[in-house]
């Protein structure tokens, strides 16, 4: 058996236990230290990396029993992104020989300390979705394919992250009192998994008149949470939507597949949905937003998507704006335009806007902008 020192995320018995596939058992492991080592977050990741510093001391645990499919496992959840290397550590016993998972080269570490409690307390939940997937993926995906998919993985952990916010929110007046017991989930299949998820279901759930539905078996598309934005120049009185090709409309066997859309991106980071709408109003159509306001959250496609999007309307200066914009490495081709205000019923009733998120977007907008204009004047 191997003994593997950990300084990470996997010193939560909970997250080892998901990785391994097994329950742990009592005392397999041990606080440890390891002299001469300081934990470091990594570059731009929630991770930590090891690194050598005269007088430091790391925190850690010891796995004392790793067999063979343990550490098949664990060199699967820690991808090309590490490489096992010997450490001597301390316990309560004395001195151990073990070893532990060294970073390549390719992650930098930071300035920052790592802390396991801020983990715990920031980061614990999505790490933990996230392991949930890259694990079901063990024997089904190489360790090669993982960086293309990991991203992806990454957004759904963080989508099941903000929903279990909402647990135990109130529910709106309109909404049945339906709760969280009204629902009996059977079991979940992964079916494909890849820039989107998805999973067959199996539930059964309470109808209206009292009773329940006979098992069911549906199939969802789970892509992340996102987010769109609707930019708005109150002095002008004037909008900024954009246009792109869409493979969903090719697929339908649309003749044209380029759609009218307002600005929108995925939640894939640690950013707050703020921070990703102005972070996509610079990549996509080259502007700075001054206040946002929130039109709503929703779900575009409940039947089918797991996707719900958080709307904004954004204050911002659109003198000049407009142009050809978008990220070369997410091969994006966009078009920005303004559009007056007063043209927006217009171009909504003769079809021109054929997307859910902008029209819903441009109808607040009408029912809103004279108290948007007062409030933005400035």
């Amino acid at each position: 058996m191997a003994q593997l020192f950990f300084y990470g995320s996997l010193r939560d018995p909970d997250l080892v236990a998901l990785v391994l596939g097994r329950r742990l058992a009592d005392g397999a492991l041990v606080p440890a230290q390891a002299p001469g080592y300081d934990t470091r977050r990594l570059r731009g990741e929630a991770y930590p990396l090891l690194l050598e510093e005269a007088g430091a001391v790391s925190d850690g645990v010891l796995l004392t029993d790793a067999g063979p499919e343990d550490m098949r496992r664990l060199a699967y959840f820690e991808e090309a992104e590490y490489g096992l290397a010997p450490i001597t550590v301390l316990t309560a016993d004395g001195p151990r020989q073990a070893r532990y998972f060294r970073a390549t080269d390719k992650t930098p570490p930071t300035s920052q300390p790592w802390d396991f409690e801020h983990w715990v307390r920031h980061d614990r939940t999505v790490a933990v979705e996230a392991a949930r997937e890259l694990m079901s993926l063990f024997g089904k995906l190489a360790v090669q394919e993982m960086d293309w998919v990991w991203p992806s993985i990454m957004s759904r952990a963080r989508q099941r992250a903000l929903a279990a916010q909402d647990h135990g929110a109130p529910l709106p007046a309109l909404r049945t009192l339906f709760t969280p017991g009204d629902v009996v989930q059977d079991g979940v299949e992964a079916v494909h998994t890849g820039f989107v998820a998805l999973e067959q279901l199996r539930y059964r759930h309470k109808r209206f008149d009292g009773d329940w539905t006979e098992p069911l078996s549906r199939t969802v598309m789970r892509s992340g949470d996102a987010v769109t934005l609707l930019p708005y120049d109150p002095a002008q009185d004037a909008v900024l939507l954009i246009e792109q090709f869409r493979p969903g409309p090719m697929a339908r066997g649309e003749p044209v597949p380029w759609c009218i859309e307002v600005i929108a991106g995925r939640i894939d980071t640690d950013e707050t949905p703020e921070a990703v709408a102005r972070r996509e109003a610079r990549e996509e159509a080259g502007l700075e937003l001054g206040p946002l306001e929130t039109i709503g959250t929703f779900y575009p496609s409940p039947g089918i998507s797991a996707e719900k999007m958080i709307g904004f309307v954004g204050a911002c200066d659109l003198s000049g704006a407009g142009g050809l914009h978008g990220l070369a490495g997410e091969h994006e081709d966009i078009r920005s335009f303004v559009l007056p205000r007063g043209a927006v019923l217009e171009a909504v009733s003769d079809g021109a806007v054929n997307t859910g998120p902008a029209l819903a977007s441009l109808l607040w907008l009408e029912a809103h902008a004279p108290r948007l204009r007062a409030a933005w004047a400035s």
